[in-house]
């Protein structure tokens, strides 16, 4: 398969810019900036509103086949078309999973394909390593208008990098840092990291926070978040200086898992609305 300028895919079903959202399902191959093939889904959805579109951004070990990820874009996908995508090292995209770094380039080109399919307002909404992403994402696309976002959404997200306060965090640290732990990653969990560090260690996510203003910014956590405590939410919110909406949910674990339809549907109007504002 070759591939044309700008990630096109040649012969493949991704679309040059509409004037008119898409309105059947779709099934792509996208090419990130860095060259990473990234397994891509479209679903119209069922809203009124047909310019808006939600980006999903699964956490780590996630893709877009796992049930809880499937689940999540059907509640979505009732308030908005939803594009859903497997992270690098993900299922079935290519390359190796850098842990929330090089990431960033997956989730701008999904955003660049929900704005070629026709939508004018596009919500990223991420989970965990997911949500460290969508910040990050914010704070650096402010200015490409193809792959900016006009709302952003981080669920159970880390403000910090190197967290190893719970007995969660130590153990994705050994998966992460150890071969024997990256082969558990691969045969067990079918997520391949890379091997290597960072260098240089990427912005975090309390960082990143500052630069998304002006753009509408929610924070939800689980106040029972067995992987990262409450200071981590509270850290975003206030970093962003009063510019962002806190939601701490009572009896919530972590990230897709525990979110319920209730609350994926409310984060759905939410992004609704905050992203009609912009």
């Amino acid at each position: 398969m070759s591939w044309g300028p700008a990630g096109e895919e040649r012969g493949s079903s991704v679309q040059p810019i509409t004037e008119r959202p898409v309105e059947r399902p779709l099934r792509v191959t996208l090419r990130t900036q860095d060259g990473i093939g990234v397994d891509a889904a479209y679903e119209p959805g069922s809203g009124r509103d047909r310019g808006l579109a939600i980006v999903l951004a699964h956490g780590f070990t996630g893709d877009l086949e796992r049930p809880h990820v499937l689940r999540a874009a059907r509640v979505f996908a009732q308030a908005a078309a939803v594009v859903t995508f497997s992270f690098r090292g993900h299922g079935r995209s290519g390359g190796r999973s850098t842990v929330g770094d090089r990431e960033v380039l997956d989730l701008a080109a999904a955003v660049e394909w929900a704005r070629s399919l026709g939508h004018t307002r596009v919500v990223t909404v991420g989970f965990s390593m997911g949500g460290s992403v969508v910040l990050r994402h914010a704070a650096s696309h402010r200015g490409r208008t193809e792959a900016r976002t006009d709302a952003v959404v981080a669920v159970s997200a880390p403000a910090r990098w190197f967290y190893r306060g719970t007995a969660p965090m130590r153990r994705l640290h050994w998966l992460v840092t150890r071969p024997t732990g990256r082969v558990v990653g691969r045969l067990g969990l079918r997520t391949r990291i890379h091997p290597y560090d960072w260098d240089p260690i990427p912005l975090s996510p309390v960082e990143s926070v500052p630069l998304i203003a002006p753009t509408p910014l929610l924070v939800v956590h689980g106040d029972s978040d067995p992987y990262f405590p409450v200071d981590h939410p509270r850290m975003l919110a206030a970093a962003a200086a009063g510019g962002a909406e806190l939601w701490l949910e009572e009896g919530m674990g972590h990230a897709e898992h525990a979110a319920s339809d209730e609350l994926l549907a409310r984060i759905a109007d939410w992004a609704a609305t905050a992203g009609a504002a912009q």
